[in-house]
């Protein structure tokens, strides 16, 4: 797929207030500062569409970007950042919750997992969660630039393994570097692929 423009549209505070729209939603998710916004931009081609930070848990509302005035790509808040206060917590949850069991346009959610961890409880409650709802989901493991190849390869298998203990079918996955433009092309065509199955 190539992306000849990619605009943001809005943020929304709470799911019941997001644009309202017919066209397919591709979302993205996980925790506070695993590189969601450094890969929004390296899809887009636009170093600047998503704002990325120093300090975990920045994005506080569901971020829209219109791409090719065909599909939105949504940045939802990470989940899982300690340092913030119970009330604020139970207010993400609430807010990721209802976008992602009630939000009728979303068309797959991609859940970014840094790939230099084992698996980790939070991500794998909220893969669980997601599972147990019929949501539908792919994985993304972030930031491979920062291993070898064979080390990446190695943490991948090793987390999937995890997941069949307790899964009948694995989720489609992905391995991305930001920096170094790593599969880029494949989560686009996934996009462009489902795009195209939905319009036939």
């Amino acid at each position: 797929m190539k992306i000849k423009s990619a605009i943001y549209k809005g943020s929304s505070p709470r799911a019941d207030m997001c644009p309202d729209t017919t066209l397919p939603e591709y979302a993205f998710i996980g925790r506070s500062n695993v590189g969601k916004s450094s890969l929004i931009n390296m899809l887009t081609d636009k170093s600047k569409l998503a704002l990325t930070s120093s300090t975990p848990g920045k994005t506080m509302l569901i971020n829209h970007f219109l791409v090719n005035d065909d599909w939105y790509l949504v940045d939802l808040p990470g989940y899982g950042f300690a340092l913030r206060g119970k009330r604020e917590m139970d207010k993400l949850r609430n807010l990721i919750s209802h976008y992602v069991l009630d939000r009728t346009q979303l068309t797959c959610l991609f859940v970014l997992i840094d790939v230099r961890h084992e698996p980790q409880k939070k991500d794998i409650d909220f893969l669980n969660f997601i599972g147990e709802n019929g949501v539908p989901f792919a994985i993304v493991f972030t930031k491979a630039d920062k291993l070898s190849k064979q080390k990446v390869s190695a943490n991948v298998a090793e987390y999937l393994k995890y997941l069949e203990e307790s899964w009948e079918e694995l989720p489609r996955h992905f391995v991305t570097s930001s920096s170094a433009k790593i599969g880029r092309e494949e989560i686009l065509d996934y996009i462009e692929e489902i795009n195209n199955s939905i319009q036939q």
